[in-house]
């Protein structure tokens, strides 16, 4: 069982058997691009170039900038390099109490949090020491501004890593909060390939310690490789998960442990939360205790207070905690959103808040009536943005999704289809090879959408195509930016701006499609490079459900620089995937 420490507001570091963590002084690198200003900005808050980062005054950090810096607008503080170690292998584990493989981080699922501050460099390397399958690390939510080909998603930015080789990942982080790691590599991560990412920096309410992250996902005793093809080949719902965790544990009827949070009385406590599900939502909340929501995914907000918070899979919420009750033991409960998903386990998914000086037993409190909705909640980005509704009518550029039961040799084929075509990526011969070959020839498989406008405005609508037999919520998350929600709805999108929010809107890297409905998104094209948009999903994925933004094609090589091992690396899978040891087939999307 492991319990929350509290975690250090500077670079973390770890020194054991199975994680390294270290700083590395003086290495010299090259300053991003600067970031392209928004379009008239209503932000009228001035950073105090004099205030301290502390507990009374968590909206400072340092030289200059503070919550009210907008990061997208202005490149992040000069920091440090950070440099980690992650190893992907086969390993049997028992979280909740059932042994099964598992293919873990370091040994661990999750694995290692890893640790910088706003503006650090992060170096990691990663060695795939898995027996039968390849690997990719894809940085959830990090824009990798100018370096998409550090994003970790093969067929698209890379190849795969190979069983047996290595590959260094390097980005700034521009942004600041909480986010987390996780394989590409088909539905990969779902047996364990993921782990939480924590970039301190300022925060828009006070708070006494930092009690870390709190991972919650769905937990299937069968591989996610067999409940995938499953999935792909059955007409109806997707397998039920037969439990799901929190920070890699929790009780069954097979054993297992809840997972601990020790506070102490009259402190605040920020908790970072991350739905890192394949299939579930949740809606948390904690006994007798209100909380404050600070973040939505990375974009600090105009925090507010509620006593339960829906978080959807790819979403992450930073929240505060006054720890203000009686000294005892209170449940944090997360419930899943029963209306889009299903797990075995529903109503006893809980992690133990103990206060100090409580005993070490089960708590005996009680909780509210959750919702079991599927929806984004409602925020407002701390720092406000105009998104330019003059451009949008010119702009405007329509997604159709839909729903299609196609035919295999394995019987039925469930499909999820983009504008009529289900994403297959060439693990070979990734798009970014197309680039860098001055190919852009691209096979309908590809699901290519290319924005070619230079630092304008790009704005789309996904619509959901009428009629499906299968209408449910769609959790999409876009790489390489942050997006703007102007506006979603049931039914038909009308092409109407009535309704829609060009000030100050929504803006996170994973928002909610409605169940039949429409999402209509913006985002100045401001990072050249090929970005991934899918549903996050990841049975939704493996039928189809991802498209690629080809951003700025023309500059995208001479942007990114060196291109940190991507040939050699495509070498290194190209030998292992037509060579004699290779035991299976590409037989999903490959995402």
């Amino acid at each position: 069982m492991r319990t929350s420490l509290l975690a250090p507001l500077g670079c973390f570091l770890a020194f054991t058997s199975s994680v390294y963590s270290a700083i590395i002084p003086n290495v010299a690198e090259a300053e991003p691009m600067g970031l392209v200003p928004r379009q008239q900005a209503t932000s009228t808050r001035v950073a105090d170039a004099q205030c301290t980062h502390g507990p009374r005054n968590r909206a400072c950090w340092r030289n200059g900038y503070s919550i009210a810096t907008d990061f997208d607008a202005k490149s992040p503080p000069a920091g440090k390099t950070v440099e980690h170690f992650l190893e992907i292998t086969n390993i049997t584990l028992a979280p909740d109490g059932f042994r099964r493989l598992v293919m873990a981080v370091n040994g661990q699922t999750p694995g290692p949090t890893l640790y910088a501050d706003w503006g650090d460099t992060m170096i990691i390397t990663v060695k795939n020491s898995l027996q039968d399958n390849g690997t990719s690390i894809h940085w959830h939510g990090l824009r990798m501004l100018n370096s998409c080909q550090h994003d970790g998603v093969n067929g698209v930015t890379e190849c795969p890593i190979a069983p047996g080789e290595t590959k260094v990942y390097r980005f700034k982080c521009t942004q600041f909060g909480t986010s987390w790691y996780h394989s590409h590599f088909s539905a990969q991560y779902g047996d364990g390939v993921v782990g939480a990412i924590v970039i301190n920096g300022p925060a828009t309410s006070n708070y006494d310690d930092d009690m870390g992250t709190m991972t919650l996902t769905d937990w299937y005793y069968d591989t996610v490789f067999a409940l995938n093809i499953r999935a792909m080949h059955t007409v109806g719902p997707p397998p039920i998960a037969q439990n799901a965790l929190i920070n890699g544990t929790m009780k069954s009827a097979h054993g297992g442990a809840y997972h601990v949070t020790k506070v102490k009385k009259g402190r605040k406590v920020r908790i970072r939360l991350i739905n890192t599900s394949i299939d579930n939502p949740f809606h948390v909340t904690i006994d007798n205790h209100n909380f404050t929501v600070i973040t939505s995914d990375f974009v600090p907000i105009k925090s507010f207070v509620t006593n339960s918070v829906s978080i959807n899979i790819g979403q992450r919420y930073d929240i505060i905690v006054n720890c203000d009750q009686a000294v005892g033991n209170y449940w944090l409960r997360a419930d899943v959103s029963a209306q889009c998903s299903r797990n075995a386990n529903q109503g006893n998914i809980r992690s133990i808040i103990r206060y100090d000086g409580a005993p070490e037993t089960d708590p005996t409190s009680t909780g509210i009536v959750q919702s079991t909705g599927c929806y984004d909640e409602s925020v407002t980005p701390y720092v406000g943005n105009q998104v330019p509704q003059d451009q949008f009518a010119s702009a405007i550029r329509k997604i159709d999704m839909d729903f299609n039961v196609g035919a295999s040799v394995n019987g039925p084929l469930v499909q999820w289809l983009i504008n009529g075509s289900d994403i297959r990526v060439d693990w070979s011969n990734p798009t970014l090879q197309y680039v860098k070959d001055n190919n852009y020839t691209f096979e309908k498989k590809m699901n290519v959408f290319e924005i070619n406008q230079v630092n304008t405005w790009t704005f789309w609508v996904i619509q959901t195509v009428q009629g499906d037999p299968v209408n449910i919520p769609h959790p999409i998350h876009l790489h390489g930016h942050d997006f703007y929600v102007l506006g979603s709805g049931p039914g038909v999108y009308d092409g109407s701006t009535t309704g829609l929010k060009f000030s100050n809107p929504m803006r996170r890297d994973t928002a909610m499609l409605p169940a039949g409905g429409y999402l209509i998104l913006g985002f100045p094209a401001d990072n050249p490079g090929v970005w991934l948009m899918h549903c996050h999903i990841a049975f939704h994925v493996g039928g189809g459900f991802s498209l690629q933004f080809l951003e700025r094609k023309d500059e995208i090589i001479n942007t990114i620089g060196d291109l940190g091992g991507f040939s050699s690396g495509c070498d290194s899978w190209k030998k292992y995937w037509n060579g004699p040891n290779r035991v299976y087939q590409m037989d999903d999307s490959g995402l």
